[in-house]
């Protein structure tokens, strides 16, 4: 029996932010049972957290089809859980090990502080079928090891950007990150991503996407701090802080959903 949760993360309400499969696993299984496992949650993303014996925690991340090397929303769903749960103490630091090196989260009132690694892009020329369903022409488009990133000439843009997902889905890199100055004065930046390639057409809310889009707007706007939304259907807020070559995440997060995996 495997405890499992379901967290919507970067969440300023239930129902709202981006949910993520939580699995606090006792001893190692198989890559093919979490493989599984996150087919049958059917979440842009479930993590797979399990602790080590100097106190920090093995923490790994599956969409319903691949393993992906980073993923925010789920790292800080994770964290909500082991302090909900009493794994840990509210003021004690989580420290994950992953693929993309250690992680780490601290607790702030209600709110979730993720530290992560800086993404930043390089420009680059579209390949074909990038750009396909976008009204408005980019006026960037930039590379990180994991996605393309592309400004557009407004909010509304974003907001009415319709991609071609099989077209996506060719370009072989995880996703599309589109971006813009924000119309709302109370954020700085609004962002959509869009993962076919990971089996996700959109992501609701993705911190890892923030990785590339802090250091991006940083640069532009002459500010190191930063409040982001992420225009999905659901919506979700972020709060950035671009430190050296780290990134702050924080955001707040709510559980929906405890259970049992019974398999």
């Amino acid at each position: 029996m495997v405890r499992i949760y379901q967290v919507d993360s970067f969440a300023e309400k239930p129902f709202t932010g981006n949910p993520a499969g939580v699995c606090l696993l006792e001893e190692p299984v198989a890559d093919s049972w979490m493989q599984g496992v996150a087919m049958e949650m059917n979440l842009s993303e479930t993590a797979f957290s399990m602790p080590r014996p100097d106190g920090d925690f093995d923490l790994r991340w599956f969409t319903p089809t691949i393993e992906v090397e980073l993923c925010g929303h789920a790292t800080l769903a994770t964290a909500h859980i082991l302090w909900e749960t009493g794994v840990l103490l509210p003021d004690q630091q989580v420290r994950f090990h992953t693929k993309s090196g250690l992680l780490t989260a601290d607790r702030y009132g209600d709110r979730i502080e993720l530290d992560f690694p800086a993404s930043p892009t390089e420009p680059v020329d579209p390949p074909e079928g990038l750009l396909d369903g976008f009204d408005a022409r980019a006026t960037y488009l930039g590379k990180t090891r994991f996605d393309y990133l592309a400004e557009l000439p407004g909010e509304a843009a974003v907001r009415d950007a319709a991609p071609d997902f099989v077209a996506l889905k060719r370009l072989g890199l995880r996703g599309v990150i589109v971006t813009a100055r924000s119309e709302n004065p109370e954020f700085d930046f609004v962002s959509r991503f869009f993962a076919p390639g990971a089996g996700i057409n959109e992501d609701p809310v993705t911190g890892s996407a923030h990785c590339a889009l802090a250091p991006y707007w940083a640069h532009k706007l002459g500010k190191t701090e930063m409040v982001a939304f992420q225009a999905s259907k659901r919506g979700g807020t972020v709060h950035v802080r671009l430190v050296g070559d780290r990134i702050k995440l924080a955001g707040r997060a709510v559980t929906i959903l405890r259970g049992e995996i019974l398999i």
